[in-house]
């Protein structure tokens, strides 16, 4: 049979639907290799997705739908290479500049498990593949070495730009935190431009290498170390987490509009704490209402990345140290969390597609 071209690919594929595919990331670029054996057919497609979602069944689509295309074909086979997007505005000598993406993790109050979708979030990106750094950035609660069962300092080391602390790694991630630092029982009694040096010393100061995601695990609220974070980097994103009921919802909603603000997108809303299915009935409790996540996500045309239930292993794994995305991967609980990755990596991948160039800060007095 006679060869075919990137471009008859491109337009097959262009129409195949399937839940972990989105056509909007396929271009001509992506088809990087095309070989034809007599009526078999390899083909190379190079995606930004996650290496998990890129699996048989997608691939016995993509086969299938060229098969149907072009019916003198006998094999068709698809290889498929998932790599994380790249933020558009990151500069090869900038800050975290072996860093693709940048991901703020904030709630408007304390108390909503801001950490612990921080940290389960990381762990189910890095069992997709990826590689994942996770900054807590709550320096006067840090919170992440406890859950991750770390008690080690980080080691230090001098090159030619100055000292370089390595960070910790725990079930996948590099992490670093203030608590690492100090003392366990020292509290860290600092004034504002003191937190915000320290949130910008993770940045530059530490040795992160390569990394699809850095993760930013925020203190509440919307202060000194957020503007700092937005004013040193350009972040890809922002997400923001709340708990189903409206006073929750009241302070989402100002930490939602303080990125808005300053130009940093929204990737998404997470609702921890959604319900409780009691274990020996499965009946399902609404502890703290219904639907406020989803609600807040809709009313500020941000998308909701999905809710998280309450399960009593999730506290014990963060006392013990070991998260339930490593602890039981297998439990419902952990399954969600893989979705709401999926998810969060879909919507990177979107905002990367589309960011422009610049991000500027703009400050005013509005409430």
């Amino acid at each position: 049979m006679t060869d075919i071209t990137k471009s008859e690919v491109l337009s097959v594929l262009k129409k195949v639907e399937h839940p972990n595919f989105n056509r909007e990331h396929l271009i001509l670029n992506s088809i990087r290799n095309i070989e034809l054996k007599g009526n078999d057919l390899s083909i190379d497609i190079n995606l930004p997705m996650d290496p998990s979602a890129a699996d048989d069944k997608l691939k016995a689509k993509l086969s299938d739908a060229l098969k149907n295309e072009f019916s003198s074909l006998n094999k068709v086979k698809i290889n498929i290479e998932a790599t994380a997007s790249i933020q558009k505005e990151k500069k090869e000598n900038s800050i975290l500049s072996g860093v693709k993406n940048t991901v703020a993790i904030a709630s408007g109050k304390g108390g909503v498990g801001k950490s612990t979708v921080a940290v389960n979030l990381a762990i189910a990106l890095a069992k997709d593949g990826a590689k994942v750094g996770l900054i807590d950035a709550d320096v006067y609660g840090p919170s992440i070495p406890m859950m991750l069962g770390l008690k080690e300092k980080p080691k230090i080391f001098q090159d030619e730009h100055g000292v370089k602390i390595v960070p910790i790694e725990s079930y996948g991630i590099k992490v670093i935190s203030i608590g690492l630092l100090v003392d366990d029982n020292a509290p860290v009694i600092w004034r504002g431009p003191m937190a915000s040096g320290a949130v910008k010393q993770f940045m530059s100061d530490v040795d992160w290498k390569e990394l699809d995601y850095l993760i930013f695990d925020m203190p509440p609220g919307t202060g000194d170390i957020q503007l700092t974070l937005v004013q040193t980097i350009p972040l890809t994103g922002a997400i923001i987490v709340t708990t189903p009921q409206e006073i929750s919802l009241i302070d989402a909603r100002k930490a939602l509009k303080m990125f808005t603000r300053v130009n940093v997108p929204v990737l998404g809303v997470i609702e921890n704490m959604s319900y409780f299915i009691a274990p020996d009935t499965g009946k399902k409790y609404d502890l703290f209402g219904t639907g406020g996540g989803s609600k807040l996500a809709s009313e500020l045309n941000v998308p909701f990345l999905g809710g998280i239930p309450i399960d009593p292993r999730v506290r014990i794994g963060g006392d013990k140290g070991i998260p339930i995305m490593y602890d039981i991967p297998d439990s419902e609980h952990s399954k969600i969390w893989i979705e709401i990755a999926h998810n969060f990596v879909n919507k990177v991948h979107i905002r990367n597609l589309t960011a422009g160039s610049k991000v500027e800060i703009v400050l005013d007095d509005e409430d």
